[in-house]
């Protein structure tokens, strides 16, 4: 998709960082390049190896996490040494760069992805290119004299594999020195141009579960005489849910939804093994903390009214991301400065999981939603899905927002 398929819009304050057009060619470029070479969780190599020597290039001196992908890169004066701490308190910008295991299913497409089964479907090439963007614009702006106070670029790995890479990233040093971080996440409902705002719960919670079910099995003539696995199975998918959703306030939000059941091979054979596996989504932070004692009591109240015996893996995934209300202003800011107060809208909070939210349990921060919508297009590419693809004048959007955010930043 073209990146010229939105026309700039001139914003209400003059700030340095706008996009050359040979630069947004260039990160047009790179995203595609991302796009078709999509590494899954803690296997960016890659990736990291290309954001890497873009930084080197530009100057910078980015250092690669210990886990051996993903990166942190300071720009601005004392920072820029390879130090991550000690040093004026800074603005962080964060990207996740993993892709998912899933087919790319566009055709007629000139940058598919061209590894089977795996696609950059749900932007994060995009997230990684804007804060390449942003750090090779601000690093230009640092030579100048125009960058007050340093930044850092985190590129995160592993977003999509529970409970996240930001856990890495931060043991690794990420936020040492950082005093508030932002993020842009794809949204496909918000025209390219724009971006979505809300303070407060913008994602949910997200964990993962596991059940395995056992019994005696037999013969279907004699149920009595069995733990009857496929109906406790049947009975755990249907009445765990409303289950839990009873016992939180309902505007909690708490929902388990499944993904997978399987039982027996034989139909006049009463199984004696049965698995299940769903996510427990949660938009309210004080109840995602009581979610897992509510999941696993349900589960085996249940379990146990059909004499079945229950195993459960629950998988800690990650709290809401919660944006801090002068993070989301400063954003706000940001993109009234570059495209003016209509290209600001609000948002809902989404159902979906984001890592980011590991981050804000140390610093105060905030998470845009990045419209990549072609303006006028009905058809919704929705995320997770092997047709998804961008309107590339979005990163021309996100890099200069993130250029006047860290400008804004550093004089407040």
């Amino acid at each position: 998709m073209s990146p010229e398929s939105e026309a700039d819009t001139p914003g209400e304050a003059a700030l340095p960082g706008t996009l050359p057009d040979a630069l947004r060619a260039e990160l047009v470029a790179f995203r595609r390049d991302l796009h078709m070479h999509p590494e899954l969780g803690n296997q960016e190599f890659r990736t990291t190896a290309a954001i890497k020597e873009r930084l080197e290039r530009a100057g910078l001196k980015p250092r690669v996490l210990p886990i051996g992908t993903g990166l942190v890169c300071d720009i601005g004066t004392g920072t820029d040494s390879g130090q991550w701490s000690g040093g004026p308190r800074m603005l962080a910008l964060r990207a996740d760069i993993d892709a998912l295991p899933i087919p790319d299913t566009k055709s007629e497409c000139a940058y598919r992805s061209q590894v089977p089964d795996r696609a950059h479907a749900c932007g994060h090439d995009v997230h990684t290119t804007v804060v390449l963007g942003t750090g090779l614009v601000l690093a230009a702006l640092h030579e100048q004299g125009l960058l007050p106070r340093p930044v850092r670029l985190v590129f995160q790995p592993a977003e999509e594999v529970l409970p996240g890479g930001a856990a890495d990233a931060i043991e690794g040093g990420a936020l040492d020195g950082v005093r508030r971080i932002l993020a842009v996440h794809c949204d496909p409902r918000v025209d390219a141009g724009r971006i979505g705002l809300r303070v407060g719960p913008i994602t949910s919670a997200c964990d993962r579960l596991e059940i395995a079910l056992n019994g005696p099995g037999g013969h279907t003539a004699r149920p009595h005489l069995t733990t009857d696995l496929v109906t406790a199975a049947a009975r755990v998918v249907t009445d765990v849910p409303p289950l839990v959703a009873r016992r939180v306030d309902s505007r909690s939000g708490l929902a388990l939804t499944w993904g997978r059941i399987e039982s027996g091979h034989a139909p006049n054979v009463i199984p004696q093994h049965a698995e299940l596996a769903g996510t427990v989504r949660c938009l309210d932070l004080d109840a995602w903390r009581q979610a897992p004692d509510l999941v696993m009591g349900a589960i085996d109240e249940i379990a146990d009214l059909y004499r079945a015996k229950s195993e459960i893996t629950y998988v800690r995934g990650v709290p809401p991301v919660v944006n801090e209300v002068t993070s989301t202003e400063l954003l706000q800011a940001a993109m009234v400065a570059r495209r003016g107060t209509d290209a600001v809208e609000g948002t809902e909070q989404s159902l979906g999981g984001e890592d980011f939210s590991w981050y804000l349990e140390h610093v105060p921060g905030a998470m845009a939603r990045l419209g990549v919508r072609p303006p006028g297009e009905r058809t919704v590419r929705d995320l997770h899905q092997g047709d998804f693809d961008v309107d590339e004048h979005a990163i021309t959007v996100g890099v200069e927002m993130f250029t006047a955010a860290a400008l804004i930043d550093a004089v407040q």
